[in-house]
């Protein structure tokens, strides 16, 4: 078990560029498995700037239009790279950038469909914000 004490607020966000296309990145935190962009929210931040914070320490883009998609339960499951108990807020946003600097926790990235993307080795909580994505768009 964890030290972690309380469940830990995270965002995720499925970034879409001028095209349309999706931005997915791989990591090592998830197995090598393509993720969204994401992370905790500190103490004091809205969702909206965690995010926004989150998406450019990054990938060093900025992101507009953000819409809500979905909320997830993760529950100590082995998928990522340490325990813990977080609740994902997930939601999708544009860009008008296409020029990503990653910094060290992707090891690559790419721009693709939706469909694509789903095709790739996707971790589980992206395919289900993904999923949610398409019920609602």
């Amino acid at each position: 078990m964890s030290a972690q004490q309380y469940p830990e607020p995270t965002v995720g966000a499925l970034i879409f560029d001028p095209a349309g296309r999706l931005f997915p990145m791989r990591s090592h935190k998830w197995g090598g498995r393509y993720v969204v962009p994401g992370g905790h929210v500190e103490l004091g931040e809205t969702l909206e700037a965690a995010l926004r914070r989150e998406v450019a320490e990054e990938t060093g883009l900025a992101i507009r239009d953000i819409t809500f998609v979905c909320m997830q339960e993760f529950i100590f499951d082995p998928v990522f790279w340490r325990p813990g108990h977080f609740i994902f807020f997930d939601y999708a946003c544009r860009t008008d950038a296409t020029e990503v600097r990653l910094n060290d926790e992707a090891e690559d990235y790419a721009w693709v469909t939706v469909d694509e993307a789903l095709r790739l080795p996707v971790e589980p909580y992206t395919v289900k914000a993904l999923r949610a994505y398409l019920r609602g768009a």
